[in-house]
């Protein structure tokens, strides 16, 4: 029982610390593209593109249900095969990169989950999202890493531990798609 209730206290006081003001910004980036029917792509590592798969599908057709049509979303770690393929064949680092020159445009967005915010995979990313005057957002933990210093957008969590900062991303996406849910009456 004690580990429950250590882990219970640090996602309690991870709760307690952060100001969340920064999510109107990623749902704000989120409603657009919806209303736009622009794409939005998430990507991660490890539990970080478990959970972009997850909010891949919250996103897609968790938002608008079985009657509505939900956004244009893909998780840049769902594909197996393509990730096999480019990190065999142009190294682990270009894995979303090379996804996103293919698939995006100028103003979709990019969701990044990082608990460091150091892989250079990510960083690669935001880098081909940046030329493509895409919309970036990131949800952090740790001290945020290279990627609280390249992007304008974010939520940190300054928490050094991964299975919380993993657990954070889905709280803050799951915010979103209920806050969606509720709006999509509005969107056609």
């Amino acid at each position: 029982m004690e580990i429950t209730k250590l882990y219970l206290n640090k996602i309690q006081k991870v709760l307690n610390y952060k100001n969340f003001k920064d999510i109107k910004v990623l749902i704000n980036y989120l409603r657009e593209a919806w209303i736009c029917k622009k794409k939005v792509f998430i990507c991660g590592n490890g539990g970080s593109a478990g959970n972009a798969n997850h909010i891949a599908n919250d996103l897609l057709y968790g938002v608008a249900g079985s009657k509505g049509v939900g956004l244009d979303v893909e998780s840049l770690a769902a594909n197996s095969s393509v990730l096999t393929c480019l990190a065999n064949d142009t190294g682990y680092k270009n894995i979303f990169s090379k996804q996103l020159l293919v698939k995006a445009s100028n103003d979709d967005v990019l969701i990044v989950l990082s608990g460091s915010g150091n892989s250079e995979n990510i960083i690669k990313a935001i880098k081909v999202a940046k030329n493509k005057d895409m919309k970036i957002f990131g949800i952090l933990g740790f001290d945020g890493g290279k990627v609280k210093k390249i992007i304008n957008n974010y939520i940190h969590f300054n928490v050094n531990d991964m299975q919380i900062s993993e657990d954070m991303q889905l709280i803050v996406m799951h915010i979103c798609m209920q806050t969606l849910m509720l709006e999509k009456k509005f969107i056609k």
